[in-house]
């Protein structure tokens, strides 16, 4: 019989927790791998969770009209004075096999921000093929106080004659209906058709007697509805705002004498109205530029226009005086804002507008009261009006196709109204 040699060593009995080393080894790098495995599936899911919002929210911005880029959003469709700040481009798709999360994107309705400046100053030109109805209303309100002086004037203030107190209020109420029609993506046309209620009190209060303050006090309240003066015009974009450049929009309006013309209302036998005027009663157009400058999270708008007055003959007599013809003066006028965005849905607005109303001629000619005969005809021209407004907006956006619009203008110069206000509601779809 052989004998065979055992090594000490391998003569020790192992132990079971030497043996377990090696598994549990095995074990945690398995669930490393594994926890490893499941990290990559959830973030590979998570990418296409993000795909998947991404490509809604590009559809819901297709589908309401808005666009993702900056030459899009110069063709976007927007409430009457709307302009949008400048969207963020999109990010670039990351190469295949190889997504990145995008993280801390901001969700669309977000980026597309509209930005309602106030309601004269334009924005945007309308998308091609899409139209906004809108339905407005305005409140105005002129408050006139003068004390008149009729006689001589002496050097040093001394004057003899006779003084009147002249107090005048105008409230007019207006509601009127707004197009606008997106011919291509640079033109639009639009219209407005109002409806006037006015109603004017003045009173003329000869100061004769101090013991009887009312004594010859003449209250002349009168008041008048019916449609306004009609206007309609284009307007064209030229640029696209991009690189930083301010949109630019030149547009040109005409007013059409439609409203009931002051000189062919019914008056007394001294020329006093007895009925109000919706209209002006004379043709207009006025030529206008507007540039909007973008600045996220805000909008700068300065507007430059010319109103020019077509005369004409009126052939009338009122009171004593037979009117031959008058012609209203030009009237050159600026405007410049600010709208800042509160949210994606809230904006507010703040401007200055001026407007410098030029004299108008009138040639008359004298009715004598005794020979009934009419003598040399006079022209004469009146002063000009400096008509200063500050303006404030704030528009609130209800859905993508309408936004509730409310203006206020308080006059600044003595010759503007005293407050005005306007309420717009535009809704916006697609016409073809």
């Amino acid at each position: 019989m052989s004998l065979i040699a055992v090594p000490a060593a391998a003569q020790q009995p192992v132990s079971p927790a030497t043996a377990a080393v090696p598994a549990a080894a095995d074990d945690r790098d398995e669930l490393r791998r594994t926890l490893a495995v499941e990290r990559l599936e959830l973030d590979r899911q998570q990418r296409a969770l993000d795909e998947q919002r991404a490509r809604i929210d590009r559809l819901e911005a297709r589908l309401s009209g808005r666009a993702d880029t900056g030459t899009q959003v110069a063709q976007t469709a927007l409430p009457p004075g709307g302009v949008p700040l400048p969207a963020s481009p999109p990010p670039a798709p990351p190469p295949a096999g190889n997504q990145v999360q995008t993280v801390g994107e901001a969700p669309s309705d977000q980026r597309q921000v509209q930005v309602a400046v106030l309601s004269e100053q334009g924005g945007i030109i309308t998308k091609a093929g899409r139209a906004t109805v809108e339905v407005n209303f305005e409140y105005a309100r002129a408050d006139r106080n003068q004390v008149v002086f009729r006689g001589v004037q002496i050097p040093e203030a001394v004057l003899i004659g006779v003084f009147d107190i002249n107090q005048s209020r105008q409230d007019v109420l207006t509601v009127g209906t707004v197009g606008r029609l997106g011919l291509t993506s640079r033109l639009e046309i639009n219209g407005r058709l109002p409806f006037v209620y006015r109603s004017d009190k003045s009173v003329l209060a000869p100061v004769a007697n101090p013991s009887e303050p009312n004594a010859g006090q003449l209250d002349r309240p009168v008041s008048g509805a019916n449609i306004g003066d009609i206007d309609f015009g284009l307007r064209y974009q030229f640029t696209d705002g991009n690189n930083g450049a301010p949109y630019l929009i030149a547009g040109v309006q005409a007013v059409a004498p439609t409203g009931t013309d002051p000189f062919r209302v019914s008056r007394d036998a001294l020329g006093n109205a007895l009925k109000g005027a919706t209209g002006a009663g004379f043709w207009a157009v006025t030529p206008n530029l507007t540039a909007i400058l973008p600045s996220d999270p805000a909008v700068l708008f300065a507007t430059l226009g010319y109103t020019y007055n077509f005369a004409r003959d009126i052939n009338r007599q009122i009171g004593a005086t037979f009117i031959e013809r008058v012609a209203p003066g030009s009237q050159p006028s600026a405007s410049a804002g600010i709208a800042i965005a509160l949210n994606p849905r809230t904006s507010i607005s703040f401007g200055y507008a001026q407007t410098w109303a030029l004299g108008t001629k009138t040639r008359v000619r004298a009715l004598n009261q005794t020979t009934q005969e009419l003598g040399d005809s006079v022209t004469a021209l009146s002063r000009d009006l400096q008509i200063g407004r500050l303006l404030f907006g704030v528009s609130y956006r209800t859905s993508p196709t309408t936004t509730l619009n409310w203006n206020v203008e308080v006059g600044a110069t003595d010759d503007a109204a005293d407050v005005r206000t306007t309420l717009r509601i535009p809704f916006t779809f697609n016409a073809y």
